[in-house]
């Protein structure tokens, strides 16, 4: 076993959020499903990530009871579930520990959000010398605003406005930013082979 697959914050916190309506791919869940089984058949480790924020009432604090996968995710018994408070899911994690341990030189990434904990994990990977493979259409993303764009506006005011980021362009930037250079950019069907025709 040299390869991981992480799958990071597919979890039911941003389902609680008003900007679930405005996700890239609400199947997510489903896309990371397909990423795991692939994993699982060909003997990879799978690594379940969390994001976490204590104390802070949101739906990221878990005493919430949101900080948990979306249904159709579940971790086997010897798959490491990590909780993690950064946006990437190495630096308040042992998952670089635990990755060296096993021996494992390569990672898969998925999980939300594309752009953020996805990206930044990828990043990171790649400065700490893993070969990253980036499953672009099995992360998911929001459309982003302006950084001075007024808070607490409703989605319809967010995707009006000129200045918001759409999701295809996000995941266009990430791709261009980490393609060649921090990680071999992919999609799922790359991966695990098309579905078979009906």
């Amino acid at each position: 076993m040299s390869r991981a697959l992480l799958v990071i914050d597919v979890q039911e916190s941003f389902r609680q959020r008003p900007s679930w309506e405005l996700i890239s791919d609400p199947d997510i869940a489903a896309k990371a499903g397909r990423l795991v089984e692939h994993a699982r058949a060909q003997g990879d480790l799978v690594v379940w990530v969390l994001h976490t924020e204590p104390g802070t009432d949101t739906v990221f604090d878990p005493e919430r009871g949101y900080v948990q996968l979306l249904p159709g995710l579940d971790p086997r018994p010897g798959e490491p579930v990590l909780t993690k408070s950064s946006h990437n899911a190495f630096t308040t994690t042992a998952l670089q520990q635990l990755l060296t341990e096993r021996g494992i030189r390569e990672v898969v990434i998925s999980g939300i959000r594309t752009e953020q904990c996805c990206e930044t994990t990828a990043r990171l990977a790649s400065d700490l010398g893993y070969r990253v493979t980036f499953v672009l259409d099995a992360t998911a993303t929001n459309p982003i605003e302006a950084p001075d764009a007024p808070p607490g506006r409703s989605n319809a005011e967010i995707l009006a406005d000129p200045r918001t980021l759409g999701v295809d362009e996000v995941m266009a930037r990430t791709e261009y930013a980490l393609a060649g250079r921090f990680a071999t950019v992919v999609r799922l069907a790359d991966v695990v082979g098309e579905p078979a025709a009906v």
